[in-house]
């Protein structure tokens, strides 16, 4: 036994002296420059400031006493009486967490928190909270209790708004030393869970949490019974600030610039290291207002349905606007940088380009029929088209492409290989791994809309993967360069078979492919006024869309964020918002269709069957082939004979 104590005293000891030896060093160590740490300034294309976490830093003894007591009474009670860790908080929270079987508590102090704030991510890796740890001892040493709380709340995200006093603004257009009871106790509660705890998308969360940040001012004796009870009932008008930009999305863009920004290695993962960063983008304000409208125009009359989009400059890969959602205000998750989703049909253009690319041409046919396909072990798959909706005889690629028929699209997968669509998928540029399966040809994966853009932005760029950005450069506050984008393009598809696939693309829209169906964006025919390479994708939850010409590229998603079921009249509102945004974008620029190449040429077909168009057909379309593959007379192009069974 008194080996035990002996031990244990001398483990104290060795805490103690170490701790000791520990604030020493960090005694020794240089003042942080904190004042301007994790400021950064976000710049448009025109170089112009359109968004900062920092802008406007307030000294502390502006700021509500309200507002100061709530954030202590929520986040960290003993924050005069500590040393920057609060360890008996530390013990219970272990305990209840080891209890429950689970993370239910946090014992974070609020300079703990700060220093968190200093970096650009919050990797929770060990190292990382080392860091972390280092930085608290620095400031606890270095800086007084009011000074480090004023650093808190000047850098605090208050749902995508940084500092108080901008968030004071934004939410109640006034300064925060105006602040009520009722509005400080609301704002203090924001960054627990600034998703969940936003007044403006989740009203009743918010509101329980400002009556617990209340009730614990009560109890820790910083407000009377009455003034609890009083605020509780005060009703709060949320206006935010009028000198903002207006715009409900540009905030999923800044998110996504910082999303990339953590990936550059150039830039230093701390804001001490730079004192704050001037970070320049591709944004295009009036592509980011047209998307928004848009959105807006079509989608008004179901709140519930969420959208996701992505505007790129092909030849560059320039993000020009980006959406994660219909309103940054009401849901913060970046559904463009951060959803998985099936994505259909959109993935057959890469099925097709290696099918164009092993022989295939625009009249290859397959029967679309009802099929059942038999594979070892009597293992069976039975794809439908949609609607169950069949030709019942041989149709071309062409038509295939323009109906998206998935009878067609698995025939031509289990021909080729299913190694075929994996190969082309990495090659284009698109990270996601796809399995080898028979229902990968109907896009069955889940894929970021990000991910997806990347394979896209190739066959927009005419087989050029060029990878798409958002940030061209990156410099400290004084304007030393740490980052600068540079183009890259490598050449990983064929230009001319890229061009007779987007040719069949351009039909997707085509009246000339009226016939048993419709083609799958017929309803946007008479709004279009330019060319666009355009392919849709619809499953029982999720729709999308990918349209492009020389002159940008849209990826647009549409569905709900519980997974339910979405019907056609929500991929019809999506389509509708993609069309109004790039002939809007585009409204007073020339079309922008491909140059065709030297070794193609254009024949005019019947478009169902693929063979040449004689005085009988009814309807006929143009078809683009490389030279030497076009139809000459019509002899049988069937892949359906003795090859897929």
């Amino acid at each position: 036994m008194k080996k035990i104590v002996k031990i244990t005293v001398f483990l104290i000891f060795l805490i103690i002296a170490g701790y000791i030896g520990i604030y020493v060093i960090a005694r020794l160590t240089p003042k942080l420059s904190i004042n301007s740490a994790n400021s950064f300034f976000l710049y448009d294309k025109n170089n112009k400031i359109y968004n900062g976490n920092n802008e406007e830093w307030i000294k502390l003894n502006k700021i509500s006493d309200n507002l100061i007591n709530a954030t202590i009474a929520i986040e960290d009670k003993n924050f005069y009486h500590h040393q920057g860790f609060d360890y008996p908080r530390i013990l219970k929270a272990m305990y209840n967490n080891i209890t429950n079987r689970k993370i239910v508590e946090g014992a974070s102090t609020i300079s703990q928190q700060y220093a968190k704030n200093l970096f650009l991510n919050f990797d929770k890796n060990f190292a990382r909270k080392l860091q972390e740890a280092w930085l608290t001892m620095r400031l606890e040493v270095h800086y007084s209790k009011k000074q480090i709380l004023e650093g808190y709340l000047n850098t605090i995200n208050y749902g995508g708004i940084f500092g108080i006093e901008n968030a004071s603004k934004y939410y109640f257009d006034k300064s925060s030393k105006d602040l009520t009871l009722a509005e400080a106790a609301i704002l203090a509660g924001i960054p627990k869970d600034p998703t969940n705890y936003s007044p403006i998308s989740n009203y009743d969360n918010a509101k329980k949490r400002q009556e617990l940040i209340l009730y614990q001012m009560y109890k820790n004796k910083m407000i009377s019974k009455k003034d609890m009870n009083k605020a509780i009932k005060e009703k709060l008008t949320l206006t935010g600030d009028k000198k903002r930009n207006n715009l409900k999305t540009l905030m999923y863009y800044q998110d996504a610039v910082i999303n990339e920004l953590k990936n550059i290695k150039s830039v230093p993962n701390s804001f001490l290291e730079t004192g704050g960063l001037k970070i320049y983008t591709n944004l295009d304000p009036k592509a980011q207002k047209t998307l928004e409208d848009s959105i807006d125009k079509n989608l008004n009359d179901n709140q519930k349905l969420e959208i996701a989009g992505i505007m790129v400059k092909p030849k560059t890969g320039k993000i020009i606007a980006l959406t994660g959602g219909r309103d940054y205000s009401k849901s913060q998750y970046n559904r463009a940088i951060n959803a998985k989703r099936q994505v259909g049909s959109t993935i057959k253009p890469f099925l097709y380009y290696s099918a164009l690319e092993n022989g295939f041409t625009p009249s290859t046919t397959f029967t679309s029929e009802k099929t059942t396909f038999t594979f070892s072990e009597n293992k069976t798959y039975s794809p439908t088209n949609y609607g169950e909706s069949y030709a019942n005889k041989e149709i071309s690629l062409a038509a295939a492409i323009t109906y998206s028929d998935n009878i067609y699209a698995v025939k031509t997968h289990l021909f080729l290989g299913e190694d075929n669509l994996i190969d082309i998928v990495k090659r284009v540029g698109i990270s996601t791994k796809l399995d080898n399966l028979p229902s990968m040809a109907l896009g069955t994966k889940e894929i970021n809309l990000m991910d997806m853009i990347k394979g896209y932005n190739t066959l927009a760029n005419e087989g050029f993967k060029t990878k798409p950005y958002l940030i061209t450069k990156v410099t400290d506050a004084n304007g030393n360069t740490l980052y600068r984008h540079k183009i890259r393009e490598e050449s990983v598809l064929n230009k001319s078979i890229v061009y007779v696939l987007n040719s069949m693309l351009r039909k997707s829209y085509s009246t000339e492919f009226i016939d048993y169906a419709y083609p799958t964006c017929i309803n946007l025919a008479n709004k279009l006024t330019k060319d666009y390479a355009i392919k849709t994708g619809t499953t029982n939850n999720d729709h999308l869309i990918f349209g492009y010409n020389k002159e940008v590229l849209l990826g647009m998603w549409a569905g709900y964020d519980d997974n339910r079921e979405s019907d056609l009249t929500d991929g019809t509102k999506m389509k509708l918002a993609w069309a109004d945004t790039v002939e809007e974008y585009l409204k007073d620029k020339d079309n922008s269709w491909y140059k065709m190449p030297n070794n193609v040429v254009g024949v005019l077909v019947n478009p169902i069957t693929g063979k040449l168009s004689n005085n009988s057909d009814s309807k006929k379309t143009m078809l683009y082939y490389i030279k030497g593959t076009e139809p000459i007379n019509n002899i049988d192009n069937s892949k359906d004979k003795n090859t897929v069974n």
